[in-house]
């Protein structure tokens, strides 16, 4: 086997989570040939799911019908953008201050910030603090879009808003006071159906306008895809996340209920 290919495949059994299927493989053999059956097949049934739910395959499985709720809007039309938070690192050093905003973040602002350019519209940029003693996201992320051209004048601040369902409850008080109506709703594709239903909610009709895809139609993979990898098992943290807060957010709506 050539080199480069042996590395690929040996690298993702030397950092976490390959590491610790191969730790719990290893354990679940010794426990088995101990004739130690129970704990045995434990580890060895954990570290194989653990390997399923490392790959991208099983990620996109987990994520793809999620993301498949709303595609982008062919025509867009609207007089803001709502641009909904989606992490931060406050003390980060930056060019022109403190903090900048995560991966998931900027993949939303660039979609913010074409769509403010193409309409010329206000955004809304909602998100606060999560964690007492942590900086506002939103005041970060307007930083960002000021450093990328977007005029001050076109940019608001919703900064205290700590969940979805926040941020949909304040935004749609802040388009109520500046008289907008038909706003265009920014999120990552994954997290647009529950967002899109807190809108709803608040009596907030928005247009999806989803964000970094992670899924895609006749998508194709290699082998390299189902080797354990970090990002894979992050996706489908994400993905099961987010289906526990969908169920969630349906239910209150299935009994009529203010989501809290």
């Amino acid at each position: 086997m050539d080199l480069f290919f042996l590395k690929k495949a040996v690298t993702p059994f030397l950092l976490p989570p390959g590491l610790f299927i191969v730790a719990l493989l290893m354990a679940g053999a010794l426990m088995m040939r101990r004739r130690n059956y129970p704990a045995g097949m434990f580890c060895i049934v954990a570290g194989l799911f653990m390997w399923g739910f490392s790959t991208a395959p099983v990620a996109d499985r987990l994520i793809g019908p999620l993301e498949a709720a709303y595609d982008i809007p062919r025509s867009l039309k609207g007089d803001v953008v709502v641009l909904l938070g989606g992490g931060i690192r406050d003390g980060a050093p930056d060019l022109t201050g403190e903090g900048t905003p995560g991966e998931e973040m900027m993949t939303r602002i660039v979609t913010a910030l074409r769509t403010q350019r193409r309409l010329n519209v206000p955004v809304i940029v909602s998100g606060g603090t999560v964690v007492p003693g942590r900086a506002p996201e939103a005041q970060i992320v307007r930083r960002f879009l000021l450093d990328l051209g977007v005029p001050p004048e076109k940019v608001l601040v919703e900064d205290k808003s700590r969940d979805t369902v926040e941020n949909a409850r304040l935004s749609r008080a802040l388009c109520a006071r500046h008289g907008f109506k038909n706003p265009l709703l920014v999120t990552s594709a994954f997290h647009m159906r529950r967002a899109r239903l807190a809108f709803v909610r608040e009596g907030l009709a928005v247009t999806p306008l989803p964000a970094n895809f992670r899924t895609w139609d006749k998508k194709k993979y290699v082998w390299l895809d189902y080797l354990p990898d970090a990002g894979a098992l992050g996706d489908s943290a994400t993905a099961i996340r987010e289906r526990l807060g969908l169920l969630v957010a349906t239910f209150y709506a299935a009994k009529g209920k203010r989501l809290p």
